[in-house]
């Protein structure tokens, strides 16, 4: 479960990342990106441990609040699963009907 979060983190803040302030940026970055502890953060920011933790979950909140309302992340995952199924029927010689049912739903994510 903890992958999963991170994996998602890592994608929310890579797509909205340009929304967060220069210290959230670096926070998150340092943290998920780059894997350093609460306190090596701390230390390099010359803050408490809590203060990194306080900002890093305001952040992923907003992360979250962020895709909830853009859904950015949530397109990307539904484009992806398409686009493999349209791979997949490709190789399989599925007829012209069924790619186009794939591709029309391609062209409603946006």
């Amino acid at each position: 479960m903890l992958l999963d979060k991170t994996v998602r983190m890592n994608f929310l803040f890579d797509f909205y990342q340009a929304l967060l302030t220069p210290k959230q940026q670096k926070y998150m970055s340092l943290y998920y990106l780059d894997d350093f502890s609460l306190g090596e953060i701390a230390e390099e920011f010359e803050v408490s441990r809590q203060a990194v933790y306080d900002n890093i979950k305001r952040t992923e909140a907003m992360l979250e609040e962020y895709e909830e309302k853009l859904l950015l992340l949530n397109k990307f995952e539904s484009r992806s699963k398409l686009l493999t199924e349209l791979k997949s029927k490709l190789t399989s010689n599925a007829t012209p009907e069924e790619m186009m049912t794939i591709v029309q739903s391609l062209e409603t994510l946006d």
